[in-house]
């Protein structure tokens, strides 16, 4: 079986459309990894694939988990495992496609073993958070955990809280515990890891276009559904980018308009986040320009040539 292939890169820069390409040459698995996408209420936020793109290739790994779970890398790391198992069986060549670096980290280097987190703490950490947002965060891991505020993202409050959650649970930084990791599951010499890349103006033309579609192709329905169902802003599913700025329009605390133009900065924001941790941690990934030329044919050329891995 051909090497699995691993297709990482910003929100908007045509991860799926360019593996569904790869998956209409040959047998093929095409495997989740964004942390929002697996869970159940948010096709379209989310910019989960279509009904009518599953049916054209197995995916596997997306809408799948409850909206209510916390959904961590180590369980995605175990499904991928089962995946690549269940691939290998099929004669499908895996495809791991998505936009969070953390679980590509994870996949290729190796993943920490750390204790899970008492509900005790992890609600006392959510108070922290609605009292302050991230500073007191910032300001108890300067204490406690310095070298993983030096690594991590510090516009992210959920990677704050879960290094918060994690030294107030067990007594230990965070860093201590990464630097244990296991064995990867998939090191990189055993795939051909691709990251997208392109220039920003481009990328943030798209993200706004892309904005602007969702809302009439079912974003605010998904944001009124969850609502309605209760939803708790702590959860990490609730994250989605643009889901809080459609529920403000939703209860009539700003204009559709407004909604567009917050969620679309917000997005920015976040792919200039993303692109800065795959420069920074995908130094020897294969990096395809996605703004010049036809990155269709030229990913499909680039696996075709690249059996030997990065170099």
């Amino acid at each position: 079986m051909s090497k699995p292939v691993l297709i990482a890169g910003p929100t908007a820069s045509g991860k799926s459309a360019l593996a569904l390409e790869l998956a209409s040459k040959a047998p093929s698995a095409i495997i989740n990894a964004d942390a929002l996408q697996v869970y159940d209420g948010w096709r379209v936020l989310s910019a989960r694939p279509s009904e009518a793109d599953e049916a054209q290739a197995p995916h596997r790994l997306y809408g799948h988990v409850p909206m209510a779970t916390r959904y961590s890398v180590g369980a995605w790391l175990r499904e991928v495992e089962s995946e690549l198992r269940r691939a290998e069986k099929d004669g499908a060549r895996p495809l791991i496609v998505g936009g969070t670096g953390l679980y590509f980290t994870a996949l290729t280097e190796g993943l920490a073993e750390i204790p899970s987190v008492p509900e005790a703490i992890r609600d006392q950490a959510n108070a922290l958070r609605a009292e302050g947002g991230t500073s007191g965060f910032i300001s108890y891991l300067q204490a406690h955990d310095p070298d993983i505020l030096a690594r991590i993202d510090q516009q992210n409050p959920m990677r704050l809280q879960r290094a918060y959650e994690v030294h107030a649970a067990t007594g230990r930084a965070l860093s201590a515990w990464q630097s244990e990791t296991t064995d990867p599951l998939l090191p990189l010499d055993e795939c051909i890891p691709v990251v997208l890349s392109a220039e920003p103006e481009w990328l943030n033309a798209r993200i706004e276009n892309r904005f602007d579609a969702m809302m009439d192709q079912g974003a605010i329905e998904e944001v009124q559904v969850q609502l309605g169902q209760g939803i708790d802003w702590s959860w990490p599913s609730a994250q989605a980018l643009g889901a809080r700025e459609i529920a403000a329009y939703l209860n009539g605390q700003s204009t559709r308009d407004d909604a567009v133009r917050d969620a679309s900065v917000a997005t920015r924001q976040f792919a200039k986040r993303q692109r800065s941790w795959f420069r920074n941690r995908m130094k020897r990934w294969h990096v395809l320009k996605v703004d010049e030329g036809d990155p269709k044919a030229r990913l499909a050329d680039l696996t075709d040539l690249s059996e030997s891995g990065p170099q």
